[in-house]
């Protein structure tokens, strides 16, 4: 059941990153260092999906 809700959660995430890159849900955050230009998303209190945004 765990498994079901962390999938829907990611999809949700992926989901809103292609509609809104920079606010929505999952607290976007710019990174910092090294990862300058990614973002994070919270998926749970232990893991968070980072990404970057690039023009196509």
């Amino acid at each position: 059941m765990e498994d079901k809700k962390l999938y829907k959660k990611i999809v949700d995430l992926i989901d809103d990153i292609l509609r809104h890159p920079f606010s929505g849900i999952g607290k976007p955050e710019p990174l910092k260092h090294q990862l300058k230009g990614y973002w994070s998303r919270r998926i749970n209190e232990e893991h968070r999906l980072v990404y970057k945004i690039t023009e196509t």
